[in-house]
């Protein structure tokens, strides 16, 4: 079972949550990439403000969650999205799925993408 939170911890977090929703320089979501909270690092990646740059960052995050904040950001670019998506259909998941489906909605032709 896990430890419970000290108030100061629990403050702490509280403070990181709010740097990630008020993030607005490249400096801070680089900073908010490497955090060790995946619910910081995915409200940093859903911060409407997050460049692509940062994106590119959070892109590479090993939990899913942050991933699909990024397939889902409008500041995404279709390079961002596109790396995002799994060849290999026995590893497609939730990402390539959220990422082929942003795709598709944007215009790209599904041919031209690997198949969900």
């Amino acid at each position: 079972m896990a430890k419970k939170k000290t108030p100061e911890e629990l403050a702490d977090l509280e403070y990181r949550y709010t740097l990630a929703r008020d993030a607005r320089t490249a400096e801070q979501f680089e900073e908010l990439s490497r955090d060790s909270n995946q619910g910081v690092r995915a409200a940093a990646a859903h911060n409407p403000n997050a460049p692509a740059p940062a994106l590119e960052l959070f892109a590479g995050d090993r939990f899913w969650g942050v991933r699909i904040e990024v397939a889902n950001h409008p500041n995404a670019t279709h390079e961002i999205i596109m790396s995002l998506l799994e060849p290999d259909p026995r590893k497609q998941g939730v990402v390539h799925h959220a990422a082929h489906k942003r795709l598709v909605a944007d215009g790209v032709a599904p041919d031209d993408l690997p198949s969900p």
